[in-house]
């Protein structure tokens, strides 16, 4: 994919909305330095629509703006979790062949949808975990049971709201394709 200007506006645009949905204010609480964040659903929304790279850079820009902003300073290590899960998501579009862009939304696609939702939490924050035991000698017990907070929740938050986008997106790019020039 190359970065044209569209992409770039793209990209800036979704991590921004990542960040400010990131946000401590916005999330809920859930274990130690753990919020459940409607972030994942921007993430989510812009993987499927623009593709893996665009939702790897979302998740990794849009969360080092979160914690930037957040002032608990910079976790790289959860950094790149948010770019692995923008990523796997993205490759929706790719293993439904287009079907959303064409109108069509099977259930097929939602659990494949759910899916990926699913693997790209359990590798990315998986990976976010291992560093964070490696790099900053977070104890294991700790990392892990954040893992299963986050990739539980985030994959829930994601089904849920990404349902309805998906839903959503499909009947409107349906009733596009059925309109005609006369």
């Amino acid at each position: 994919m190359k970065l044209t200007t569209k992409t770039v506006v793209v990209i800036a645009v979704g991590a921004a909305l990542y960040g400010i949905g990131g946000l401590p204010m916005f999330g809920i609480p859930v274990f130690a330095n753990t919020t459940l964040k409607p972030a994942m659903a921007i993430l989510a929304l812009f993987s499927v629509l623009f593709g893996p790279l665009v939702g790897f850079l979302v998740g990794f820009i849009g969360h080092w703006v979160t914690d930037l902003f957040a002032g608990w300073g910079v976790w790289f290590t959860w950094v790149l979790g948010s770019g692995i899960v923008g990523l796997v998501i993205g490759l929706f579009p790719r293993l439904t062949n287009q079907r959303i862009q064409s109108g069509l939304f099977e259930m097929k696609d939602f659990i494949l949808f759910v899916v990926l939702a699913l693997v790209g939490n359990v590798v990315g924050y998986g990976c976010s975990a291992f560093l964070d035991t490696i790099l900053y000698a977070e104890p294991f017990a700790k990392v892990f049971t954040q893992l299963i907070f986050v990739a539980s929740g985030n994959t829930l938050l994601i089904a849920v709201v990404g349902y309805f986008i998906l839903k959503s997106a499909a009947k409107r790019n349906q009733q596009s394709s059925h309109l005609s020039e006369e």
